[in-house]
């Protein structure tokens, strides 16, 4: 893949797109709530000399505004100089939209897409507000791969229902709309790793590997039991519930995950909660 063209004069940063010949990291940005970019940004800014080879950029998560994803790549890919890759969803925009996006960000050197369904909105909040979603997530990816976006899938493998062998159907047909690349949900053992490492070995794209780092015995409670395509494994659980540190636990779990990820997987992508990442400093070092 050739460097983006930009011209300098336009002021926004050429950078070089995401090179999976060899093992990537990213890491998963929120965007604020409201108009200022700065805390993110310097937050990002702080990372510059960690191992890091781009961002991973939400769009409106749990259904909630944020700032324009869209932005906040172009941003972010100024202040770093590292690809950012848009999440782009079925849910808030339909086909004349995303079009448009698709075609608006690569104007302005956003050139990576990760399409995905979206959150559902909230039950008590369908009377102000409603999924659009008159395309699905394969004819998204078919759109992001004609308009010359370098395209990425989830690969959401429902542990909570059983569900790898279906949702490696679903990825299969993600590949074949034009999928470049596939991220999974977070993983917080080798077992499950070299499970997908396995079921998804005939599927010829790279795969990135989801990392969520815990905070606390509660947060990964919560994970467990509340958040559709997470699981985390009692025997971590109980670690995390009798650590003196949890934030540490979740660390040293994180850094065993992304160690798990460059034996099985093509990348990792790190995705700090809660905004706190100056976790990737001990992750990472």
């Amino acid at each position: 893949m050739e460097e983006n063209c930009i011209c300098c004069d336009n002021g926004y940063a050429a950078v070089s797109p995401m090179n999976l010949d060899n093992f990537v990291i990213t890491v998963e940005v929120v965007p604020p709530h409201g108009a200022d970019p700065f805390a993110t940004l310097s937050a990002l800014d702080a990372l510059k000399e960690l191992p890091i080879n781009g961002f991973s950029v939400a769009s409106n998560p749990v259904a909630k505004p944020r700032m324009s994803a869209m932005a906040l790549c172009s941003l972010i890919q100024k202040k770093t100089g590292k690809f950012a890759i848009m999440h782009c969803t079925t849910r808030d925009n339909n086909r004349i939209s995303l079009q448009s996006t698709f075609w608006g960000a690569s104007a302005i050197g956003v050139n990576h897409v990760l399409a995905v369904t979206g959150d559902f909105v909230a039950l008590e909040e369908r009377k102000l507000t409603s999924d659009v979603k008159d395309m699905d997530v394969c004819q998204l990816i078919e759109m992001g791969k004609n308009s010359d976006m370098i395209t990425g899938a989830v690969l959401d493998f429902r542990p909570e229902s059983n569900g790898l062998e279906k949702e490696i159907e679903r990825l299969e047909k993600k590949a074949a709309a034009g999928a470049m690349f596939a991220v999974t949900q977070p993983i917080y053992d080798r077992d499950m790793a070299r499970t997908i490492s396995i079921s998804t070995g005939h599927i010829d794209i790279p795969i990135i590997m989801g990392i969520l780092p815990l905070r606390t015995f509660k947060h990964a409670e919560f994970l467990h039991n509340r958040v559709a395509g997470i699981a985390v494994p009692e025997r971590l659980r109980e670690k995390m519930s009798h650590a003196k540190d949890p934030v540490a636990e979740g660390v040293e779990n994180a850094k065993e995950m992304v160690a798990i990820a460059n034996e099985f997987f093509r990348g990792a992508c790190i995705m700090p909660p809660f905004d706190h990442y100056e976790v990737m400093l001990d992750i990472l070092c």
